[in-house]
């Protein structure tokens, strides 16, 4: 029954991460219409695609102030409430600086997600299911994305006005989040660390782990302690926290550094430069959404047997493998059948079953109780900060440095990540946060 709840609670909280994968693939099917509706220069089409970009940027780094002062539960109602505004103001728009404005908000709903969901996650989750639960929350985003393709090809058939219904669907999802937030309990461990409501924690905790909640509120409480020992626990940038640091902003950049954003984004453009036709390259990339879908429901099912830095070896790996043969192909100007397709899904198979399931497992769990929030804001940034750089700049490389260099250089950084696994990361499987955090503050 208490395994019952807490699965229960982490897929209402996961949801946020449907949203969040929703709100950042539906403006590919309306981008075009909403181009022609404003009349919009390139310049300000760029602004108008990436101004979500912009605001999950700015949400990313201030998640952590909410979730800390006001609590994880009452900032998931902060992010319901941006997403539902973002999709009925930018459905209703007729003014282009009204609807900057509420795409925007969506954004900064994303970056604050980004940030809360996989911290609350992990707070409530029992040690052995923590990665799988935690991992439902990039599941939901994946699923988001396949869903947001699905609803825009079946809306576009709508006329001229059908960027308007493509953008205000997500009302409805939107709607249901708000509604089920209600029935998730706040986080123990924000209760002991940022307010002292021991016995309200001690509630939540027996739900979760009736037999050793009391052990486990001693321990949250033992790692308060030993914190405030310390001159400043609630800075994050001090020497005491170099480890998770440096592993969350490593992480983080290895991320996208591997290329996914670029993929994902210009996986129709891509396909064309290899020579593919436009219908063709549509097609593709359903099929890239779909194998994204699978491979991370498969990895969800391994996270918490085989361990995350398992998962990370055999990915690394596989992009490598995956990326060369990507960069081959431009070398040799060898478009003939469905190579690049082929080797583009492989790629996205195995980022999905490494990279993709664990960043933000990994990120939420290696940061002391009393800076998770912080920690977590720092990783998510990184991640948009390097997301919005490779998204950006992916056109104008491929231009300048042609197929092969580009994905050579992916490539090549995912030898670096390999490297990072091997050398630097540690298995964070079947760990208490407590247990994590000690090992974390030894090195």
């Amino acid at each position: 029954m208490q395994k019952n709840s807490v699965i229960a609670w982490s897929l209402v909280v996961a949801l946020g991460g449907f949203l969040f994968g929703f709100d950042t693939a539906v403006i590919s099917g309306a981008e075009k219409s909403i181009q022609q509706y404003w009349a919009l220069n390139v310049f300000e089409h760029g602004l108008t695609v990436s101004i979500a970009l912009i605001g999950t940027v700015i949400g990313s780094l201030v998640g952590s102030v909410p979730s800390d002062k006001y609590g994880r539960k009452n900032t998931l109602y902060m992010v319901a409430a941006l997403y539902l505004l973002s999709a009925i103001g930018t459905a209703y728009a007729t003014n282009w600086y009204v609807f900057l404005l509420f795409r925007m908000m969506g954004g900064f709903g994303v970056g604050m997600s980004s940030v809360t969901a996989p911290i609350y996650i992990s707070e409530i989750s029992p040690a052995n299911l923590r990665g799988r639960l935690v991992a439902l929350f990039q599941f939901n985003v994946v699923l988001g994305i396949l869903i947001a393709y699905l609803s825009n090809y079946l809306i576009g058939q709508e006329g001229e006005n059908s960027w308007r219904w493509m953008l205000g669907v997500q009302a409805f999802p939107s709607l249901i989040y708000l509604a089920l937030i209600k029935l998730v309990p706040e986080s123990p461990r924000w209760l002991v660390l940022h307010k002292g409501r021991d016995a309200e924690a001690l509630k939540v905790l027996k739900r979760i782990n009736p037999l050793n909640s009391e052990q486990e509120l001693i321990a949250i409480k033992q790692s308060h302690r030993v914190l405030a020992e310390f001159e400043k626990p609630d800075s994050l940038l001090t020497k005491k926290y170099k480890t998770p640091i440096t592993l969350a902003v490593l992480f983080a950049v290895f991320n996208q550094v591997s290329g996914i954003n670029a993929i994902i984004y210009y996986s129709p453009r891509i396909f064309e430069m290899a020579g593919l036709g436009a219908h063709t390259s549509l097609l593709s990339t359903v099929g890239i959404g779909l194998v994204n879908f699978t491979f991370t429901l498969i990895a969800i099912g391994f996270i918490d047997k085989v361990g995350r830095r398992t998962l990370m070896l055999i990915g690394s790996v596989g992009l490598i493998l995956s990326l060369g043969l990507v960069s081959r192909t431009f070398f040799m100007n060898d478009f003939s059948g469905f190579a690049i397709t082929f080797y583009l899904m492989i790629y996205i198979a195995f980022f999905a079953f490494s990279q993709g399931a664990v960043i933000w497992v990994f990120i939420s769990e290696i940061f002391p109780n009393e800076v998770r929030a912080k920690g977590q804001t720092l990783g998510s940034f990184t991640h948009w900060i390097m997301a919005a750089a490779i998204t950006f700049c992916f056109p104008y490389l491929s231009e300048i440095a042609g197929g092969g260099n580009t994905f050579l250089f992916f490539s090549v950084m995912m030898m670096l990540q390999l490297l990072f696994v091997w050398k630097l990361m540690p298995e964070t499987k079947g760990k208490s946060l407590e247990q994590i955090e000690s090992n974390m503050m030894m090195h």
